[in-house]
């Protein structure tokens, strides 16, 4: 049996590091009543840029949930912080978006129809038709946008309408073997997660298990990250290894790779709905 889960309010905090930023927070929450579930922070010591999160409960709040990011703002002029406020019990729409590989679509809907990932998925995108009977037995709708390099310009306009058209507040790239265009990403209007099947920033590109076959490592990884213009090079939210030996080769190092595939975009996807990761230039901050 799924315990229930206590609705909460989650308060992100990114500013320049000074004296008396935790205490004018946990008093604002005070203030209100508010009961603190969770409260953690980072400051970098070179950039001195100071990083939060705070989540309280909502019971016994003496300030309606959508009132806080108004009441908030004048400490957050004193303090130059950028800030969000968000309901732990609003569930995050996803979109996912796959090639011809499945097994990263299939755990996240499996995780999804178990309930442990707190999303919507309205959508599942893809430039081919071979994941369509996941989407037919999850009961989800299931665009297929083919795409070639002549026509993808209007493929991408066309995916940006469907994201839009259903309101979709995170793209999951489940194995989508296209590069999105710096066009795309800059009219998508949320944040892309994509998982590589390499420990970056090492075999960066295309084929890295077969880079890495070639240079005889002893471990292979994944990594989850934002997707920007650059390839592969967005800020990291999540990576995972397992050791490798020399036996094994490019069909065991793609087999064991898929499993960390799994289990490493997962993790990113349930980081980034649970609001724990803040992007400060090229890097994240991943609260526990």
């Amino acid at each position: 049996m799924t315990s229930q889960r206590k609705e909460s309010v989650v308060l992100l905090i990114q500013c320049k590091d000074r004296k008396g930023i935790v205490a004018r927070v946990s008093g604002f929450i005070h203030d209100f009543g508010g009961n603190i579930l969770d409260s953690d922070h980072h400051t970098d010591e070179e950039t001195n840029d100071f990083l939060m999160r705070m989540e309280c409960s909502t019971e016994g709040l003496q300030i309606a949930p959508d009132q806080i990011s108004e009441a908030f703002a004048p400490i957050a002029k004193v303090f130059e912080m950028r800030y969000e406020v968000h309901q732990t019990s609003r569930r995050t729409r996803v979109a996912m978006m796959v090639s011809k590989q499945d097994h990263c679509l299939a755990d996240l809907l499996q995780r999804h129809r178990r309930d442990e990932l707190r999303i919507d998925i309205p959508l599942i995108i893809s430039n081919h038709d071979t994941c369509a009977n996941w989407a037919d037995l999850f009961k989800i709708p299931f665009a297929v946008c083919p795409v070639t390099k002549e026509t993808k310009p209007e493929q991408e306009r066309h995916v940006v309408s469907l994201l839009r058209e259903q309101r979709i507040e995170l793209v999951v790239m489940a194995r989508y073997m296209q590069i999105l265009s710096a066009e795309f990403l800059a009219r998508v209007g949320c944040p892309v997660i994509n998982i590589h099947h390499s420990f970056l920033p090492a075999f960066i590109g295309a084929n890295p298990y077969r880079q890495a076959y070639e240079r005889g490592v002893k471990i292979i990884g994944a990594t989850a990250h934002y997707a920007t213009q650059d390839l592969d090079e967005g800020p990291i939210i999540e990576q995972d290894v397992i050791r490798v030996g020399h036996r094994d080769t490019v069909d065991d190092l793609v087999r064991k790779g898929r499993d960390l595939e799994e289990i490493v975009l997962a993790r990113a996807v349930r980081r980034h709905i649970e609001r724990r990761v803040l992007v400060y230039g090229r890097k994240t901050v991943v609260f526990d």
